[in-house]
């Protein structure tokens, strides 16, 4: 893809903003045009058999390309360091295209524990139908993966963090052990996005994004992309990977909704990061709060790790309230400001219950074997003045103190009148 500026020798945000466009191609237009035409015509007919062949590299039908698409492909593997990429209709249909694209029947892929919702009944219930064997292990300790490694072991793939509950893998070892066997290393961005990790530059070969989330980054569009280290897989996935046949493709004015998104990435980041930090501190903080997971955290275990493969520590946050899941229920239900609803990296706070919500398709029994408890709160950090989301949160949390002192001082009165009821009886 032609583009004024070298990808190498500029910064983030400038490619995010310019790369791979060129306004004096194009009546001078400072924003890209959207092609929303969903065919194009051919100057001959042996152009359009040459294009169908892939002999000639035009554009016949946005289903299998478009130039707003293509330039946001460019851009996405510009800015996470990889060869090429592919856009998808949803994070889903990138997840599920790509993995499709490179497993057949007898192969291994081997999987964290801890993934989103839908990923997990993908894998757990869907792709295993077809052939291909799928094993769960914790993947926080690398050396689980080294001694679960077999010869026709094709895939490993992750998410760093996880969804719901903040696990880290470190992504470099996990990779090294890889390469050993030859098996591709897929890892899923979406929580960090590729101005917080570059999962390619530490080895992977494709990362994969719920483009809805931090991408779009306003809340208001549906899709994927997948983004490979090498240009020949990209290739193969684009062909092979279900995209063209099912169509899970992106529409141009989504890829153009993204491509503004694009531009206020680095900001939205910022700010996502230190609203989750402050915020992150008042729930440690809080007499509610059983615990905290957020990576910012001097308390967070993998802390170092985090340091180590992340630029900052995100805008995610989970956490747990002393009282469970009915304490849970109670805070999210208390909260004015905070938006409960699932979906993340948009412009709003947003907190959900992953138990009963995104995480669903978890069996209980799973999602403890899983480190997902029923008592979870899942918040994602928005761009509303901070002071204005602390103050929510508190009044949530400070809500369900009280109405646990409540619930104890009454506990406490029924045993003190039980107690005196006996005294009487034993009297008698």
């Amino acid at each position: 893809m032609k583009s004024k500026l070298p990808q190498i020798q500029s910064g983030f945000a400038t490619r995010a903003i310019h790369y791979g466009y060129d306004a004096s191609e194009h009546q001078g237009a400072l924003v890209p045009p959207v092609y929303m035409s969903s065919t194009f015509s051919f100057s001959s007919v042996e152009y359009g058999g040459d294009c169908f062949a892939g002999v000639a590299n035009g554009y016949f039908y946005t289903r299998i390309a478009n130039p707003t698409l293509n330039l946001l492909e460019g851009r996405l593997a510009s800015l996470e360091g990889g060869s090429a990429a592919v856009v998808f209709g949803s994070g889903m249909g990138a997840i599920t295209a790509t993995l499709w694209s490179m497993l057949t029947p007898g192969d291994d892929i081997i999987v964290d524990q801890t993934l989103y919702g839908c990923t997990f009944a993908f894998l757990s219930q869907g792709i295993g139908k077809f052939g291909v064997n799928v094993r769960f292990i914790d993947m926080t300790d690398p050396a689980n993966l080294a001694a679960a490694m077999q010869e026709n072991t094709r895939v490993v793939y992750f998410e760093s963090p996880s969804n719901p509950n903040m696990r880290l893998v470190d992504i470099a070892a996990v990779c090294e052990i890889a390469q050993r066997y030859n098996a591709k290393v897929v890892v899923d961005n979406t929580y960090c996005s590729p101005y917080l990790q570059n999962p390619l530059l530490l080895g992977a070969d494709v990362v994969v994004h719920s483009a809805t989330k931090y991408l779009g980054g306003h809340g208001d569009l549906t899709a994927g992309a997948a983004i490979f280290k090498d240009a020949e897989l990209a290739l193969h996935v684009r062909l092979y990977g279900l995209k063209d046949m099912t169509g899970a493709v992106m529409s141009p004015m989504d890829a153009h909704l993204i491509m503004r998104g694009l531009k206020t990435l680095a900001l939205r980041m910022e700010r996502h990061c230190e609203n989750a930090q402050a915020i992150a501190e008042l729930l440690e903080a809080h007499p509610a709060v059983e615990r905290v997971y957020y990576p910012g955290l001097a308390s967070f275990p993998q802390r170092e790790l985090a340091q180590r493969q992340m630029k900052r520590m995100g805008g995610m946050i989970a956490f747990e309230l002393k009282g469970g899941i009915e304490a849970g229920k109670r805070a999210l239900n208390a909260m004015q400001l905070v938006t409960r609803a699932v979906s993340l990296g948009d412009a709003e706070t947003l907190a959900q219950h992953p138990a009963s919500m995104t995480h669903s398709t978890y069996t209980p029994e799973q999602r403890q074997a899983h480190q997902i408890s029923d008592g979870l709160v899942r918040l994602s950090a928005g761009l509303e003045d901070i002071d204005d989301i602390l103050a929510d949160i508190q009044q949530a949390l400070d809500s369900v103190h009280a109405a646990s002192s409540d619930d104890h001082k009454h506990t406490m009165q029924q045993h003190f009148e039980h107690q005196q009821s006996q005294k009487i009886l034993e009297s008698i």
